[in-house]
């Protein structure tokens, strides 16, 4: 067998392996970039806008950074994480902190919402689309100042109108309702069974 029949079956018989190219962006440097853009927003952002304003071709690279920053704030045991909401993603304090955060916002809290706006607000959120007529008839009584006010903060939304007789509208709740509860959409409320009286 001469030389070069030698040098082409080893060629043969070696896989060629194909490197994916290396990405331009430092996984340290992409982290902090990540970090910084999320600490300076009040609003959760998706990975694509985070990817877009990092002028990146996927998210990937993104959701890798979230990923590698959570699991560097726990083994440094930071009081807080990135978390997915209202199909974005923020920065959130974490539950073992409420109280601490609680006793700081009372005020603001306080005067959030009133206990009728609050049950009013769980009702559309577990019963969505509902009627103004199917709440009122939870309640026991008339809603609509308080629709209207829940509407006015944005936590609530018309979502259509049903099909009967006069179409009257349904409800239903908004992304900020969402990101005012810290859920990743719908499915992450608390079941009803698993709620407690007081």
């Amino acid at each position: 067998m001469t030389e070069t029949q030698e040098k082409v079956d080893e060629r043969i018989e070696t896989p060629v392996v194909v490197e994916a190219p290396a990405s331009d962006v430092d996984p340290v440097l992409l982290g902090q970039r990540v970090e910084a853009i999320l600490l300076s927003v009040d609003r959760p952002l998706t990975a694509g806008r985070i990817a877009e304003v990092l002028e990146l071709d996927a998210t990937r690279g993104v959701t890798d950074a979230i990923k590698a920053l959570n699991t560097e704030y726990e083994a440094q045991g930071r009081s807080f994480r990135i978390e997915q909401v209202a199909g974005g993603y923020q920065i959130l304090t974490l539950p073992a902190f409420k109280d601490v955060l609680a006793q700081l916002h009372r005020t603001k809290v306080d005067n959030r919402l009133s206990p009728a706006g609050l049950e009013t607000l769980a009702i559309i959120a577990y019963r969505q689309p509902v009627l103004r007529a199917q709440i009122e008839a939870v309640r026991g009584v008339s809603s609509g100042e308080v629709i209207r006010t829940l509407m006015d903060r944005h936590l609530v939304k018309i979502v259509g109108r049903a099909e009967e007789i006069g179409r009257p509208m349904l409800y239903g709740t908004t992304k900020t309702f969402l990101e005012l509860f810290g859920l990743a959409n719908l499915k992450d409320l608390p079941k009803i069974e698993e709620l407690v009286k007081p």
